[in-house]
């Protein structure tokens, strides 16, 4: 009798303990390895302690899980936090009653919180004007290089040097196709690697304001000679069959992981698939630049997405949430974090605690993406954050597919883009002054 009494007791108390566990929502895009990757992380901090529940639900694409959440706030049911990518941030900074800035958070629920444990270049990106850090930097990236050593050794290049300027890369491109390489290059997310990224690298505005960190009054220069010289140089290079367009987003990943592309420009959170799924010898590299262009290379922009906070959820779960921040902040997480996906490590005791560890060492190349965006940065390289900008990415990409259909010139398609990027540029401000 008195046995089950105590074992009554006992499932008693485990239900209330499972009722006390609180569960935090967290809306994501990562797929393949780096989707595993974030379920792995909810499983490490839930194993960790017992008061709260990480669900973490994929929820499309970058923009679709955007237009997902704004639907989900205004029907009162957004998930506790919402992955965004960079792109996304001038209009999150701008929806002012829909997030809780991550130091608040932090603050409230009494978690130590020091923005200067950050990579300056990541979190002084997802900071406001005032100082105070508004989301949590995640899966922060920059743009770098991968080549396909085994196809280099083929076509008769040196395995052991990547092209680092982009003459060296059309001279390549073309001794891979002499070899019978059908793609020699191709690109992944084009607007971000090649107007964003190679603005800032080669320290050139990329719009007005400081590239709109200054002010919302921001309007697109990458219609300027340089800008014109390099998408003519890709476009000559698409007619000999030098650079071969795979599509948007990451889609051309899939071609350089397959073996059927030699090179590519991507994001340095691509390494994990890479490194898991390659079946030939690689090497990553910092990303190509003109050396004619004085000041060159500079520094790449970030890349990625961090973690927004919504609003509307009540105290003790945001405790969860803060919780699971100082969990994924941990040096020990973040470079775990670092070395199995390719993203950067977000604070600097993570990178100082890989470095120690020799994996650069081990993994030559893994430490391209740390060098290139800690490099000391200018008005015109400290990042891009403009309003509307996740249409003004749709337009990049509609305007260069017809450079590479032969159906624009590039002058043409970057003077539209400038065009049709402004309105957008104007509406933004219109829409948010004086908040």
């Amino acid at each position: 009798m008195k046995l089950k009494m105590v074992t009554v007791a006992l499932a008693a108390m485990s239900a209330l303990s499972a009722q006390a566990v609180t569960e935090v929502q967290w809306w994501h895009s990562m797929t393949a390895v780096n989707g595993e990757w974030v379920n792995d992380l909810a499983k490490g901090f839930n194993a960790s302690q017992t008061d709260f529940k990480i669900v973490p639900t994929y929820k499309g694409s970058y923009d679709e899980s955007m237009t997902a959440a704004v639907a989900a706030f205004r029907a009162g049911n957004a998930p506790h936090i919402l992955q965004v990518f960079e792109v996304g941030t001038a209009t999150m900074m701008a929806s002012k009653g829909a997030i809780v800035p991550v130091a608040k958070v932090m603050k409230d629920a009494g978690q130590k919180f020091d923005p200067k444990a950050y990579i300056s270049a990541v979190g002084g990106y997802y900071t406001a004007p005032n100082g105070e850090m508004l989301s949590m930097p995640f899966n922060s990236s920059t743009t770098v290089f991968y080549i396909n050593k085994d196809a280099f050794k083929a076509a008769g290049l040196d395995t052991n040097k990547a092209p680092s300027s982009w003459p060296e890369v059309a001279l390549a491109a073309a001794k891979l196709k002499a070899s019978g390489h059908k793609c020699p290059l191709t690109i992944a997310w084009q607007g971000w690697t090649q107007l964003e990224s190679f603005s800032a690298w080669h320290n050139v505005e990329f719009a007005t304001k400081s590239n709109g960190l200054a002010g919302l009054d921001a309007r697109m220069k990458i219609n300027s000679p340089l800008h014109v010289r390099h998408i003519e140089n890709l476009s000559n290079m698409a007619k000999q069959g030098l650079f071969v367009y795979k599509g948007r987003a990451n889609v051309p990943e899939a071609t350089f992981i397959s073996g059927e592309c030699a090179m590519i420009t991507t994001s340095a959170g691509f390494y994990g698939n890479v490194k898991k799924n390659a079946k030939f010898a690689y090497a990553l590299a910092p990303l190509p630049y003109y050396p004619d262009v004085p000041g060159a290379p500079q520094n790449t922009v970030i890349g990625g997405a961090s973690l927004w906070v919504m609003a509307g959820k009540k105290p003790e779960e945001y405790k969860g949430v803060a919780q699971f921040f100082n969990y994924i902040s941990s040096p020990e997480v973040q470079s775990e974090s670092h070395k199995r996906t390719g993203y950067l490590p977000i604070t600097t005791a993570a990178f100082e605690l890989t470095e120690k560890s020799g994996f650069y060492q081990q993994n030559p190349g893994t430490d391209v993406a740390v060098n290139q965006m800690i490099r000391k940065v200018t008005d015109k390289s400290r990042g891009i954050r403009l309003g509307n900008y996740v249409q003004i990415r749709t337009i990049e990409d509609e305007e260069l597919e017809q450079v590479w259909g032969g159906k624009k010139t590039a002058k043409e398609a970057l003077d539209s883009i400038v065009t049709r990027g402004n309105v957008l540029l104007e509406r933004f401000e219109k829409a948010n002054q004086g908040k």
